[in-house]
């Protein structure tokens, strides 16, 4: 079985098959190596298998001469904060919105943010240099006696292991700071944390800061996060809002990086809609840095007419919050993010934040006098989009595809400027990604199903 390497959020894999113990020593070590840090906090989600593997990358990365303080059960954006605040590299044990079975393995910096690929390709150059060098070495000349060991040989540095139990509240004081001192009294809030990584922390800031909580899908049991619930499944926090008479619902994912909400009549608000939300509601306050906000390729068109419509520029970006924060940084920016629901808060966060996301979403509820739905109310004209994940064996084939591309050339030529086709390879999963923006969703869809057809032709058959 292939090894799995970096994709768009660090190392992923099926836990025990292809993202082994062994493989999260290497990569500790490489990583510890590469980065030259003295030190890691480590945290991970909820996973059956993350206990395993976070003990075998804590191992690694002291192996490597850096210490290791675990930070136990974090959300992904409370381990990069923690690791901002103190000046040390991070990693995370998690695989996101993937079911439990899989998991990953992603590094931050010292300052908070995801290493850069130029660096990932360091990382697995060093996971690779002991193997490849064992294989170049020479053949061994004859046995000689073994020469006596230096009376003075300086033993290599191993790293410290310890935990930290306080983490977690000083993430906590951070998410409640980030409102300024407002609150959230009166406010009803449903808030469906994924059985993951947030399952303890969100409905307590929540809950501090004066809402109403009612935590769904609270309850981790290693083999329950993103079972039927989250981000990715939030059809059950819909009925709930509904059922309880709610303001609001939230859905996280395992890792609560990313968020969707559900307004009071059940109605789902995806990354685009949040987005244009805080990106106006900044704008109205003077606090959109640059009148700009950045989006990835996914991004419906919907999106950029009514951004357009208001004054506010869209930058585009490849899929993945790593590539939203680098632009973000680049032009001085404030505001970006993912129709996933993964939104940078740059001038708060290092990498998407669900948490602070359904805060700052609360919050602008709350300053605004008004529910949910008359916030999203014809803010974003969604353009017919199809989205179709075609599970293929390597995704990786997809760019070489030449059968696949002439088809997307062909279907481009009969949409025009009417519509959009976006064509990518998953860096998180055996898939292909093929969306079609259409004038309708008939055309979308029968558009996106031929295209999907071509593919499974050329990668899964051909």
């Amino acid at each position: 079985m292939a090894r799995p390497g970096f994709g768009t959020d660090g190392v992923r894999g099926v836990a025990n098959a292809e993202l082994t113990p062994e493989l999260a020593t290497n990569l500790g070590r490489a990583a510890a190596r590469v980065l030259g840090a003295t030190a890691f906090v480590v945290g991970r989600d909820t996973r059956q298998s993350g206990t395993m593997l976070q003990a075998a990358l804590s191992a690694g990365i002291a192996s490597g001469g850096a210490d290791v303080v675990d930070l136990g059960v974090l959300p992904t954006a409370g381990v990069a904060y923690v690791a901002e605040r103190r000046g040390l590299a991070a990693a995370v044990v998690s695989a996101s919105h993937n079911p439990y079975r899989d998991n990953g393995i992603k590094f931050f910096d010292e300052s908070g943010l995801k290493l850069a690929p130029d660096v990932e390709a360091e990382v697995e150059a060093a996971l690779d240099a002991p193997a490849a060098a064992a294989l170049d070495a020479p053949a061994p000349a004859a046995a000689a006696p073994p020469a006596a060991p230096p009376a003075t040989a300086p033993a290599a540095r191993v790293g410290v292991l310890a935990s930290d139990s306080g983490a977690a509240a000083e993430y906590e004081r951070h998410l409640v700071e980030s409102l300024d001192g407002r609150r959230l009294d009166a406010l009803r809030v449903v808030v469906d944390c994924a059985n993951g990584a947030a399952s303890a922390v969100a409905p307590k800031v929540f809950a501090e800061l004066g809402a109403a909580v009612e935590p769904l899908f609270a309850e981790p049991d290693g083999t329950n996060i993103n079972d039927g619930c989250g981000s990715t499944h939030p059809q059950r926090l819909a009925q709930e809002v509904v059922a309880r008479g709610a303001d609001l619902g939230l859905a996280l994912d395992g890792d609560a990086d990313r968020l969707v909400a559900v307004d009071h009549t059940g109605a789902l608000l995806d990354g685009d809609v949040l987005l244009a939300i805080f990106a106006i509601d900044l704008a109205t306050r003077g606090e959109l840095a640059g009148d700009a906000v950045v989006v990835t390729v996914m991004t419906n068109l919907g999106f950029r007419l009514a951004m357009a419509r208001r004054g506010i520029s869209v930058h585009e970006t490849p899929v993945g919050d790593r590539q939203v924060l680098a632009a973000l940084d680049e032009g001085g920016l404030a505001l970006g993010g993912e129709q996933s629901g993964h939104i940078v808060f740059r001038r708060r966060a290092t990498t998407g934040d669900g948490v602070l996301t359904g805060l700052l979403l609360a919050d602008a509820v709350v300053r605004a006098g008004r529910p949910l739905a008359d916030l999203a109310a014809g803010l974003v004209e969604r353009v017919p989009q199809v989205l179709v994940n075609v599970a293929v064996p390597d995704p990786g084939r997809l760019a070489q595809a030449d059968g696949v591309w002439k088809a997307v050339a062909e279907i481009e030529g009969d949409l025009g400027d009417a519509g959009r086709v976006l064509l990518r390879a998953s860096g998180t999963e055996p898939l292909v990604r093929v969306m079609v923006e259409a004038p309708t969703h008939a055309l979308a869809a029968e558009a996106a199903n031929r295209l999907s057809r071509v593919v499974e032709d050329c990668l899964v058959s051909g």
